[in-house]
């Protein structure tokens, strides 16, 4: 029977030796269940241990402790080529005296692969990821783009159950790294295959991936879609890591199922928020993370709960929107405004020093674990 996972990681450790005798946990515990056919990706800074984990599906490295299974079998120290999985790495590792064909071909030929077939499989590779006439061509004659799209044909012609993606679009440039994302995520959905992608990226990760793997200090932070973790993160890392967030710190006063009422002593006041906890108690001390954009600058004479007076430091025009850098009651917040009107008069645009209401809504102020 198929296994409904193309991958599992079962509490998985990894421990390593440092230069000075210590033993450090790259990965410290972790679980994961990639389904068949999904764009999955591993997301956290250098030293995290998503690329830890992604050589220990490869077969590069060998958990310390748990099992990683492909398609429901168990890997314990199978070696990389009998493992139905292949790898695309940051430097693509072409070789330089060969053309792109002999490049895509190669894994083929060291497995015995008949003449006539390699040269069926490598043309189809090469129609996947639209190289095709370029066959004759080494890897200095084409541009970075072209030469990530022969990295991952060469990885694509051995029909792969999972394609693992170790940053392959760290050494482009931003504007083609954005057309090499969109092409990435439309060739995985053509090709209905596993891809499992590393990269330190937030928007990249947001961008492509069916669900996101936040991981820090070797553990695993939050694992879910990209829009539950960019609107619910589960605490102050993932909220801080993902895109831009303002925090607080207070109290809890009052808890109800869907909301939560914080004492914050720099106001001197209540902020209700949802909270992202199902364990948190009275008294509580927590974090507060509300996003650039979901503060509301209101009118001055708003009435209500949730405003607040602010000076504004500095506004910042970048023309889709406005970033505005204000004070309130000692605490520096970051509050952005899309430019939804066409406006060219200097009296339309926030001064330094400018007294304005702020609006805090409490579907979008979160109450976060501050640990």
């Amino acid at each position: 029977m198929t296994s409904e996972f193309a991958v599992e990681l079962r509490d998985v450790v990894k421990k390593f030796v440092t230069p000075e005798g210590n033993e450090l946990n790259a990965v410290d515990h972790v679980s994961m269940q990639i389904k068949n056919g999904e764009f999955f990706s591993m997301l956290g800074s250098s030293g995290c241990g998503k690329t830890t984990s992604l050589r220990m599906i490869a077969g590069f490295e060998w958990p310390t402790e748990g099992e990683v299974y492909i398609e429901g079998r168990a890997m314990g120290h199978t070696p990389p080529f009998q493992r139905k999985v292949n790898t695309v790495f940051q430097s693509y590792a072409l070789f330089q005296h060969m053309t792109v064909a002999q490049n895509i071909a190669f894994g083929l030929e060291m497995e015995g692969v008949g003449e006539d077939e390699i040269k069926k499989r490598v043309g189809r590779a090469l129609e996947m990821v639209q190289l095709t006439g370029m066959e004759r061509r080494r890897p200095k004659q084409l541009s970075g783009g072209q030469q990530q799209r022969v990295a991952v044909a060469r990885a694509l012609v051995k029909t792969p159950s999972v394609l693992l993606l170790d940053e392959p679009l760290g050494a482009l440039d931003l504007k083609l790294r954005k057309e090499m994302q969109l092409e990435l995520k439309a060739l995985q959905q053509q090709l209905g295959i596993t891809f499992i992608y590393v990269t330190h990226d937030q928007e990249e990760a947001l961008t492509m991936s069916d669900r996101i793997a936040v991981m820090s200090k070797g553990k695993v932070q939050q694992l879910a879609t990209p829009v539950e973790i960019y609107e619910r993160p589960s605490n102050k890392f993932v909220a801080d890591f993902i895109g831009e967030s303002n925090f607080l710190e207070g109290t809890i006063k009052s808890l109800a199922r869907d909301e939560a009422v914080v004492f914050v002593p720099a106001l001197n006041a209540e902020l209700r928020g949802m909270p992202m906890s199902s364990d948190f108690v009275n008294g509580e001390a927590v974090a507060i993370s509300v996003r650039p954009e979901k503060i509301r600058i209101a009118e001055n004479n708003a009435k209500g709960d949730g405003l607040f007076e602010a000076k504004v430091l500095t506004s910042v025009y970048i023309g889709s929107d406005t970033h505005v850098y204000v004070d309130m009651a000692g605490i520096r917040l970051k509050v952005m405004e899309q430019n939804r009107i066409s406006r060219l008069d200097p009296s339309s645009f926030y001064t330094k020093d400018q007294i304005i209401t702020l609006l805090f809504m409490p579907e979008n102020t979160l109450v976060l674990k501050k640990d």
